[in-house]
Parts: C-alpha cells; sequence; structure tokens
C-alpha cells in the first residue's frame, strides 16, 4: 500500500531532470548531490541524490550533533514534492517500528525493546537517488564506472528500499561470499539490516553488504528510507542476545550520532 502510495503520487515527479531541480548547499550533506559526489571508500559513486535527514535544530544534541544541524533543502519545481515525501517518511517511519517490534521479538526481548531510550525517537535519513544507465559502446554495454553505489553496510537499524520494478541493479553478499542480485519484487520493499541492529543483536542480525550496479540503459530511481536509533543512543548488545550467543559481548559500545557523522563526513566531495 504505502509503496504503490508513493510510485503513483511522487514517482511521476521523479523523470528525466527533476533531480536537478535542487541544489546543494556548499560543505553541507543537505539537499542535491551530483554524479560523483559520493563517495564509498574513496570511489566515485555513479548516481545523483536528494538527501534528507530529520532535521537538528543549532545545540539539539550539543556538539555531537553540530554537524548534522541544518534544514533540508527541497525543490522547488514541483512544489507539491516536499509534502508528498514528507508523508511517505511519516508512513515508512510507522511501518519500520512495528518491523522493529517483530525483530524484536524474534530476539527473545519484548516488542517494546527498540521503543523508549533506544529508538523511541528515531532519526530518519531518506535519499532519493538517480542511476544514470550504463552506456553502449558498439551495442555492448561498457560504463566508464558502473558502480552506482559501491560495497558498503547502512548505518542505523534498518533500511526500507523503494526501487523500480523491472530493472535489476541491487546486489548483496550472501554468505558464501557471492555477490546475488537482489531482483525487485513489484509491490514489496527491500528491507535492509543496519550496523547499531548488528551491535544490539551481538551479531544474530548481521548488518547486510550491498552494492548498486545499473547495467541497464535506462535511468533507475530508488527512494531508500533509513530508520535509525535516537541520535545520541549509546549501543552496546542486549543481554538477551549476548545470551543467546554463548554469554560474551561481541561488540563494544557504540553512539549512533558519532557513527553517522563519522561517515558522512569522508562521503561526500564538498
Amino acid at each position: 500500500m504505502i509503496r504503490t502510495w508513493v510510485k503513483t503520487r511522487a514517482w511521476q515527479k521523479l523523470s528525466g531532470s527533476w533531480i536537478r531541480l535542487a541544489e546543494r548547499l556548499v560543505s553541507s550533506t543537505w539537499g542535491y548531490q551530483r554524479v560523483g559526489e559520493n563517495i564509498t571508500k574513496g570511489v566515485p559513486d555513479m548516481h545523483e541524490a536528494i538527501d534528507c535527514y530529520r532535521e537538528v535544530r543549532q545545540g539539539m544534541y550539543g556538539d555531537l550533533g553540530k554537524a548534522m544541524e541544518g534544514c533540508n533543502q527541497w525543490p522547488v519545481n514541483p512544489p507539491d514534492l516536499k509534502p508528498i515525501m514528507e508523508e511517505y517518511i511519516s508512513l515508512c517511519t510507522e511501518l519500520s517500528r512495528k518491523i522493529m517490534r517483530g525483530i524484536a521479538l524474534a530476539l527473545g526481548g519484548s516488542p517494546s525493546e527498540f521503543e523508549g531510550q533506544r529508538a523511541g525517537d528515531p532519526f530518519w535519513v531518506l535519499r532519493i537517488i538517480g542511476y544514470p544507465g550504463a552506456s553502449k559502446a558498439n551495442g555492448i554495454g561498457s560504463p566508464e564506472n558502473d558502480i552506482g553505489c559501491g560495497a558498503h553496510t547502512d548505518y542505523g537499524l534498518l533500511t526500507l528500499v523503494n526501487q523500480d520494478d523491472d530493472i535489476t541493479a541491487l546486489q548483496v553478499k550472501n554468505l558464501s561470499g557471492e555477490w546475488i542480485s537482489a531482483v525487485p519484487v513489484p509491490g514489496t520493499f527491500v528491507c535492509n539490516i543496519g550496523d547499531m541492529l548488528k551491535i544490539w543483536s551481538n551479531g544474530l542480525y548481521d548488518s547486510t553488504l550491498h552494492r548498486v550496479i545499473n547495467s541497464c540503459p535506462r535511468y533507475r530511481v530508488c527512494v531508500a528510507y533509513f530508520y535509525e536509533p535516537n541520535f545520541d543512543v549509546p549501543v552496546e548488545p542486549l543481554d538477551v542476545c549476548v545470551q543467546r550467543t554463548g554469554g560474551t559481548k561481541k561488540f563494544g559500545r557504540a553512539c549512533y550520532g558519532e557513527h553517522l557523522v563519522s561517515k558522512v563526513q569522508t562521503n561526500f566531495v564538498v
């Protein structure tokens, strides 16, 4: 229902030169980024995007949140893209909260394990991403750099990936170390596990290593919603998960906000 809604109301806004209607602020992670401005492990990614975050007011998280302070930069045209996407974010937040309740039960905890001080006031990130089609030479696809987004894991709890139904580009690495395609299934999201859930679950849930290679000649659109913990929460393995994995904590304490900022500050050409 949610996925159908965004495709019918927002997808028509995201065609041709739609993404170029937003301008990225200088030295900022907010708003539009051009092809090659996003960096994964030192290599420019072949996509363009509009990046939106839960807005952080000045002083909201002290020094921890200073790098993330700012406001979302929406295109002037189309004028209704902002309210459409804000409603989409609200729907995805509620859906993600319900999924996390199920994950909490699967881990042996209470349904509210990821509420309250852990993720009761969740941070979120939204990326509206456009992947240029592969170039052609003599009828054979030969893009200069066919990596739309390099191999990485997501930073938080859960990601809802809303991708084109008819272009297979997302790949995940399986337990055998092989890259396999996440073939789109109409009417569904792809759900990725993030780094913070890996820590909280003491490795029972592993963060999903994935990448994007658009070998199709057509432009591909993806909307990725990232459901995150509370921004300033300390994250360490849950007791119930430690007990289920031999009694030893496999990960030390992390802070989600610090983890996000460290990633964001090395992910962009500014």
